[in-house]
């Protein structure tokens, strides 16, 4: 069996989910004010009247509401508006970027992430490691995958060969390569690429072509024997260690919002 398959969670999985689950507890007057029950003075009234339960107990002016426990008003259970997660997962190399949990390896059950039900925003080859976002948001993936052929993703990439100065000036200027859909031969867009080492190179690309910069090494008499992401939009892997994710912060967030 593929070792890659064999992979765990990462040691601070728990620690991480456990930090999550501090962050989206609310005070119990919070918690009935943005489920849009009633007011925050409301939500006192009904405390101190004793109508308040959290499972069962009864609740008391700053009693907090985890994850998972029910709340009920006079028996009438009451649901809160859950916030959206944000994630930032160093992929490792092979885990599928896919909700479908009948294929192993996918990214879902990597996650196993108790909260929420998340998915990738674009993909990253099951060859490939690094950056790869994830969310319960809907509506900023689909505000991301409407702008991916504008938004900036950077890799860094490592070949067979030793790389010549016009391996750098064609991958820059783009590469002829077969459109998987209309079978058609076209070229890459333009893009910023910067030789690392002999073998190495950073690459920045505009383009989510499937494969892209796999098939345009290919083109060029190149194999790809390492790829990772290290970059999207604003968005850094950083010091990430594969396998491992974190919260995106809140001015990560703010960054992304105004790009759209």
């Amino acid at each position: 069996m593929n070792r890659a398959f064999q992979l765990k969670q990462p040691s601070n999985t728990k620690r991480q989910s456990l930090e999550h689950e501090e962050r989206e507890s609310f005070r119990i007057n919070k918690y009935l004010t943005a489920s849009g029950f009633c007011s925050r003075r409301e939500a006192d009234r009904l405390v101190d009247e004793r109508r308040v339960t959290i499972d069962g107990q009864l609740a008391v002016q700053g009693s907090k509401v985890f994850p998972g426990q029910t709340v009920q008003v006079d028996r009438q259970r009451i649901a809160a508006a859950q916030a959206h997660v944000y994630i930032a997962l160093n992929k490792p190399i092979g885990i599928t970027c896919t909700v479908d949990q009948a294929i192993d390896g996918n990214i879902v059950d990597f996650m196993d992430y108790p909260y929420h039900r998340i998915f990738p925003i674009g993909r990253l080859d099951k060859d490939s490691s690094g950056l790869i976002l994830l969310t319960s948001d809907g509506d900023i993936v689909n505000k991301i995958l409407r702008a991916e052929n504008n938004h900036e993703k950077e890799y860094i990439v490592e070949v067979s060969d030793e790389i010549h100065p016009s391996f750098i000036k064609k991958m820059s200027a783009g590469v002829e390569i077969t459109n998987m859909r209309s079978k058609a031969r076209e070229f890459t867009k333009r893009c910023v690429v910067q030789q690392l080492t002999p073998r190495t190179f950073k690459i920045i690309l505009t383009q989510g072509l499937n494969r892209q910069i796999r098939r345009m090494c290919s083109e060029l008499g190149y194999r790809v024997t390492v790829l990772r992401r290290i970059r999207i939009m604003n968005i850094h892997l950083g010091n990430l260690k594969v396998g491992q994710w974190r919260y995106l912060t809140q001015e990560e967030l703010n960054t992304l919002s105004k790009s759209f």
